[in-house]
């Protein structure tokens, strides 16, 4: 069928053609990008859970090609058993629940901070000034990044999500690859230095682990703080900006959030079913597999649309209703299996906390566009701006 990721009417709205895809073409060719689409639940579910037939491809370190400020070391995502075990099973060693649950605190002053800071004025960019510093806040101190450097931190994850919309202009390349340059220094300074000088943050947790006299090397190591990068900054900030689009939309279910605060844990997972922050993962196949919805020969580049299965109605009734009270445990946002996403406690844990101080510590809000500009992405979804006009007492009286 005619379906093209890369189209902008597409990236803006999705849902209709992953409707269309499953009801017609539940397996399809997609000759621009040269690749098979799955986008019943039921498939994609089937080959996230069996990575044997469905192992990682290397599409997405290809994708930034001389961008990719680590291009040697394979990337976590891109890895099948046994690397991968070996990876996994060293980095769950830092990343531990214990972890995740002992930054609530810390998670909860930036985000104080950063609500007084934009509760200042009448109107603010939620991206610019609260969606995504947050995150980035958190893994830079995460990670040990002095607060000197925040500003050039945010700088080299901004143009490392960048290069991942894959910019033609030469001038941005150029100024993308320098910035992978800096942010490389700065990174494999600090690594050695830990390794001199250890310190209480995730930097020196990386450095240290290790299993059965195995260590993670310093290439895998800042491969890592890459990954990080793009999918603790860029799943966190989409997921809160989807949040509040969603609840603005629809406001029965900010109502009955606003009515009920033990409704958010089930108001977050429900927004990554229905606006899923990472709308495609790659996979290729091991040999001819035969799924549900058809067959796809061996060798195949594989395009599992998280977004679509989110939205199919042959798992979710009315998925396209958004719903704060369903609570939908079994959605793919985080994928699944051995490739589940390492970061995803973290990214409820800063969801929660986000969404908690905005609709709970600001004023009421509302958007002051009718539209919003999409992120310009096949991967992910989220606005690039968000622009809230907050409406207090003394706000309402100066508009009259």
């Amino acid at each position: 069928m005619d379906y093209n990721p890369l189209a902008p009417e597409v990236m803006a709205n999705p849902y209709p053609y992953y409707a269309e895809l499953r009801n017609k073409a539940p397996v399809a060719w997609l000759e621009p990008l040269q690749c098979w689409a799955v986008s019943r639940y039921v498939d994609v579910d089937f080959a996230l859970r069996n990575p044997q037939l469905f192992p990682s491809s290397v599409f997405t370190a290809q994708a930034l090609g001389d961008l990719n400020p680590v291009p040697e070391t394979p990337w976590i995502l891109d890895m099948n058993p046994p690397d991968h075990t070996r990876l996994r099973k060293l980095v769950n060693k830092a990343f531990t629940p214990r972890l995740i649950r002992a930054l609530e605190p810390r998670v909860r002053e930036i985000t104080q901070e950063l609500v007084a800071a934009l509760t200042r004025h009448p109107e603010t960019d939620l991206v610019a000034s609260f969606s995504g510093p947050l995150p980035t806040i958190v893994i830079a101190e995460m990670l040990g990044v002095e607060r000197a450097r925040l500003h050039d931190f945010k700088r080299w994850s901004d143009d490392i999500v960048l290069a991942t919309s894959r910019p033609r202009d030469e001038a941005v390349r150029a100024r993308v690859r320098a910035s992978g340059a800096e942010f490389r220094a700065y990174m494999e300074e600090m690594i050695a230095r830990r390794r001199r000088e250890p310190a209480e943050d995730l930097i020196t947790a990386l450095v240290r682990a290790e299993e059965e006299r195995d260590m993670l090397s310093a290439t895998e190591i800042l491969a890592l703080v890459v990954l990080l990068l793009l999918a603790g900054n860029e799943t966190t900030t989409n997921l809160i900006g989807n949040a509040v689009c969603s609840l603005l939309d629809h406001p029965a279910e900010l109502a009955k959030v606003r009515a009920d605060p033990a409704l958010v844990p089930s108001m977050i997972e429900e927004v990554l079913r229905y606006e899923s922050p990472v709308q495609v993962i790659f996979r290729q196949t091991a040999c001819e597999v035969e799924l549900e919805g058809g067959t796809i020969p061996a060798g195949a580049t594989v395009f599992l649309l998280l977004g679509s299965a989110n939205r199919d109605e042959r798992k979710f009734p009315e998925p396209d209703r958004f719903d704060v009270t369903r609570n939908p445990q079994d959605h793919l946002a985080f994928g699944y299996g051995i490739h589940l996403c390492l970061g995803a406690p973290l990214a409820r844990l800063e969801g929660r906390v986000a969404l908690e101080a905005l609709l709970f510590d600001c004023p009421p809000f509302a958007c002051t566009r009718p539209y919003l500009p999409r992120i310009a992405s096949l991967i992910v979804r989220g606005v690039q701006t968000l622009p809230l006009r907050f409406t207090t007492p003394a706000v309402a009286a100066a508009m009259q």
